[in-house]
């Protein structure tokens, strides 16, 4: 038996950094997985894939990780970086983009994520798994913007 969890996250903020700095940040995905918190390894699979395996999480009686793998796409002409998930790695499907415009004195950056993790445990028990595993990835992608807000300069 297993449940699944879907979880979308959306985020907008503008930092000091122009967009090239930015940019050069968060398509190069081992630079940008830097500034994540939780992340156990990054395994670099080619052709713009990497599987990421984060750290257990969870309470003595239930370890939860996260492993999933994405093909990332960067496009400097439109400010994107894109990933998609690669099936059959792992236990998650996670997608979502980063859209980056530069401004004068500023950059906005957007970050969207879909992710759906499949945990073995029974039905019942999604009530009160699903709350958790949402909190702790946003919280954990809050950090992660936390983080990366800082490496830019600030927020403008």
């Amino acid at each position: 038996m297993s449940i699944t969890v879907n979880v979308e996250l959306g985020y907008e903020f503008d930092v000091k950094a122009s967009f090239q700095e930015v940019f050069d940040v968060l398509a190069d995905v081992p630079t940008s997985a830097s500034f994540y918190p939780g992340v156990d390894k990054l395994i670099d699979l080619g052709g713009g894939a990497y599987r990421w395996e984060m750290a257990k999480i969870g309470l003595a009686q239930v370890n939860l990780q996260t492993v999933y793998a994405s093909r990332h796409v960067s496009d400097k002409a439109k400010g994107t970086v894109v990933w998609t998930p690669v099936a059959g790695e792992g236990n998650a499907l996670v997608s979502g983009n980063w859209q980056i415009t530069g401004n004068k004195k500023s950059t906005k950056v957007v970050l969207s994520i879909e992710g759906a993790l499949t945990i073995p445990l029974p039905a019942l028990m999604k009530i009160v798994v699903a709350p958790l595993v949402e909190a702790e990835f946003e919280k954990m992608t809050e950090q992660y913007i936390d983080n990366l807000v800082k490496r830019f300069g600030g927020e403008a």
